[in-house]
């Protein structure tokens, strides 16, 4: 391995470049995932990081997150019978039940993905 350097100041430093450059949409579930690995699994994300697969980890995550989302709302919504009637009968109980089912729902995918081992 042929390692190049470049002089800053008194110090030498070596020229290191990612062989990996594509941009990768890294959302909220993706950052969350990357605190829980830096914090309780430093090895695994120290892994990750040196072997450049850091971020299509957090990308897949992320996406995996938001479709199991967008499954996983409406599913429940049906079945504890949030409707368009209800949200034009009482519009405030309709979103007290959407915000209830988009937290419990987020909670299970983050138990089973972003905090996962």
């Amino acid at each position: 391995m042929d390692i190049t350097y470049t002089k800053c100041g008194d110090y030498y430093l070596p020229n290191i470049a990612l062989s990996d450059t594509t941009h990768y949409h890294i959302g909220k579930y993706g950052r969350m995932r990357r605190t829980f690995l830096q914090e309780h699994r430093p090895i695994q994300y120290s892994d990750l990081v040196l072997t450049e697969k850091l971020f299509p980890h957090l990308a897949e995550i992320d996406e995996a997150c938001r479709q199991r989302l967008e499954i996983m709302i409406p599913a429940m919504a049906k079945q504890e019978g949030v409707t368009a009637a209800l949200k034009r009968a009482d519009q405030m109980e309709w979103v007290r039940r959407m915000n209830s089912i988009k937290v419990r729902a987020e909670k299970v995918i983050l138990a089973e993905l972003v905090y996962a081992d």
